[in-house]
């Protein structure tokens, strides 16, 4: 086990054996029967790699959004599912760190760090999409406790994690202003999970619908102040998550990349190595140029928002937006080099690119993306 105040060397290269022993091996069972990797994030929580981007004081090691970045691509070679509850779970560690009461912190934090208790981010509903501001679950203040009905649904890590930090309307006469952020636990009365949706890509992720039935939630379970979840957000999946989103989409590319160099390499026809012909070099060239732009991107937007926080978020829009997009191309050329090979289960390229296709959705919508920083750039 890694003590918590090492280097980001020595997290990277714990990443790295971590995939070879722990991830890679089981990684296409797992997707095909749609297994959550539990021993494998508490192998990160175990080495102090779960919230390491929390300041030392909270029990993290104070890692930066560049590092962060590191960290979820070299895990998200592996399995981009288990990257994708990383995370989710440091955007909930995030938000309690910069919002929730000391109780709530010293309750969660400690735990959620060694991996003993995994948070979940719940805010998308059937009829809102990526609109947060069409969210109708409801919370309704009575004394000493929130009464949440409602709905959520498409949640990471949903029936596994422990803690839920959902966002709930507190007051639907202010519009935005009225919505608010609850910590719920998994065992709350009145707190139940749908079925595991089968979906395309990220089958390991647990992704659920949640269910609130006059479930009774403290009132000190308020993350922020009511009506302050967009300064909570801003702070946690804004400011983190879309850097671990582009993060993921990169590591999804390195590794196809990899593998299609491998095949166009070694696979013979003819007598010759397929990687001869032009048509393969060309797209191994458009591989190897999408994923080395969209990686310096991302680090170049990483640190703009660790030296200056403000600009985390627009950066974190522009970081997720062009990897994502960049992993859905990276990946279907690394199917096309890998030809009927590449369209089995038997060869990974086909669960890379299933995986990456879901990033253009998750958090927010491409074009949601597009449409936030054509707005910024235009000062609207």
């Amino acid at each position: 086990m890694f003590e918590i105040h090492v280097g980001i060397g020595s997290f990277l290269g714990f990443i790295e054996k971590f995939n070879q022993n722990t991830i890679a091996p089981q990684a296409a069972e797992r997707d095909l029967k749609q297994i959550f990797p539990k021993d494998g994030i508490l192998s990160l929580g175990q080495a102090g790699l779960l919230c390491a981007v929390l300041s030392e004081d909270q029990g993290g090691s104070g890692v930066g959004r560049s590092d962060f970045a590191s960290m979820v691509t070299e895990a998200a070679k592996a399995c981009a599912s288990t990257a994708l509850i990383w995370v989710s779970h440091v955007i909930v560690a995030k938000a309690l760190e910069a919002a929730a009461p000391e109780t709530i912190r010293k309750k969660w934090l400690p735990l959620m760090a060694k991996g003993q208790a995994l948070g979940a981010i719940a805010v998308h509903e059937p009829d809102s999409g990526c609109n947060a501001g069409a969210i109708t679950t409801r919370a309704q203040k009575e004394q000493g406790h929130y009464r949440v009905n409602g709905s959520k649904i498409f949640i990471t890590s949903a029936g596994e994690a422990q803690i839920y930090l959902v966002l709930v309307r507190t007051d639907p006469e202010k519009g935005p202003q009225g919505m608010s952020l609850l910590l719920i636990e998994k065992d709350t009365e009145g707190f139940t999970f749908g079925r595991i949706e089968d979906r395309l890509g990220m089958r390991s992720s647990s992704s659920r619908e949640l269910f609130f039935d006059d479930c009774r939630v403290p009132i000190e379970n308020l993350i922020g102040m009511e009506g302050g979840w967009a300064e909570v957000m801003g702070k946690s999946m804004m400011g983190w998550g879309f850097f671990g989103a582009a993060a993921i989409a990169v590591g999804l590319a390195i590794s196809a990349s990899e593998l299609a160099i491998k095949h166009a390499r070694e696979r013979m026809i003819a007598g010759q190595p397929i990687g001869v012909h032009q048509a393969v070099q060309f797209m191994i060239s458009d591989m190897v140029l999408g994923t080395e732009s969209a990686e310096a991107y991302l680090s170049d937007c990483a640190a703009r928002a660790d030296a200056f926080p403000e600009k985390a978020v627009i950066n974190g829009f522009k970081a997720k937006l062009l990897a994502s997009e960049m992993a859905i191309e990276v990946t279907n050329k690394a199917i096309q080099v890998l030809g009927g090979h590449g369209y089995c289960r038997d060869y990974m390229v086909e669960r890379l690119f299933r995986d990456a296709r879901g990033l253009t959705l998750h958090f927010k919508t491409s074009e949601w993306l597009r449409q936030d920083i054509a707005k910024a750039a235009i000062g609207l």
